[in-house]
């Protein structure tokens, strides 16, 4: 039986309460619960989800030191998470900016990325992906590198509340 998507990711934070008012506040996360049997744990639902949670949250503590995951430890580089258009991916550059939380935004040509950190280092990415039946061979051929991103130049060329591809990276077949 093939995989057909993530479900949810379980993070460890220092706090949960900082973690938690992080991604509500600024990714738009419901609470579905906190505490509970579970002390120092949180689970939420991102907005438009119909998954049980997208990210269970579990405190170790202010002591935690940061993550060496790509620096001097194997480990998880980052999630990704999908908007459905380009003035989404674009407020939130905005909300994240403002938060002192974005990394970077990339163009990989069949997707419009940002990269973040949240408030313990980890990172996440937030992608608009090209709808397959705009992608084409100049688009495709694009992924073999990775521009900066312009958001208003992608915009202009797919429309700024045009839907996204919903996990498309590949023309449908035909």
């Amino acid at each position: 039986m093939p995989i057909t998507r993530l479900n949810h990711a379980v993070l460890y934070v220092r706090n949960v309460e900082r973690s938690v008012a992080f991604y509500t506040e600024i990714l738009g996360f419901r609470v579905l619960g906190i505490g509970g049997e579970l002390r120092g744990a949180a689970f939420l639902q991102a907005p438009g989800s119909t998954n049980d949670h997208d990210i269970g949250l579990f405190e170790i503590g202010d002591a935690a030191g940061p993550t060496t995951a790509g620096r001097e430890q194997v480990g998880l580089y980052h999630l990704a998470w999908e908007v459905d258009t380009l003035d989404e991916l674009d407020r939130l550059a905005h909300r994240l900016q403002d938060a002192g939380a974005l990394a970077g935004a990339s163009d990989h040509s069949t997707t419009k990325s940002l990269y973040a950190k949240d408030p313990d280092g980890i990172e996440f990415e937030v992608a608009w992906i090209v709808p397959a039946d705009r992608l084409d061979e100049s688009v495709l051929e694009g992924r073999a590198g990775i521009k900066p991103l312009d958001i208003d130049a992608a915009k202009a060329q797919y429309g700024s509340d045009t839907k996204g591809g919903v996990g498309i990276s590949q023309p449908a077949a035909v």
